[in-house]
């Protein structure tokens, strides 16, 4: 088994339940985890036979820029869910952070972690 990890993936999106976050967006930002077998794309070197992890960051991106979630979690969910459905990975884990989250005081982000796993 081996992971790829994409870090920090930064997207400007407009979720959120208050009506500010919703009309004036926040920066989110997004690591993904997709664990999955390694032995045949190491022996053959073929793009074909690993994940594509660019095609991972673009669907991350339509999601974020191209939906509106009152919640993370949802967010999450929906990104381990289509990653699972697209990609031939066994397990993903997702964190997705809310950048400068409306909460009076001083924080610099929240964040929800979600793992799922191939049934």
């Amino acid at each position: 088994m081996g992971v790829i990890r994409l870090h920090n993936m930064t997207f400007y999106g407009y979720h959120g339940t208050s009506q500010a976050e919703r009309q004036t967006g926040r920066r989110f930002e997004v690591d993904a985890e997709l664990y999955f077998d390694v032995n045949k794309p190491a022996a053959s070197d073929h793009l074909a036979d690993t994940v594509d992890y660019t095609a991972v960051y673009n669907l991350v991106e339509d999601i974020i820029q191209k939906n509106r979630f009152n919640l993370l979690e949802t967010i999450a969910v929906r990104l381990a869910n289509q990653i699972l459905e697209k990609f031939n990975v066994e397990e993903v884990l997702i964190r997705v952070r809310k950048k400068i989250p409306p909460i009076p005081g001083n924080l610099d982000h929240i964040e929800v972690e979600v793992k799922r796993e191939r049934s």
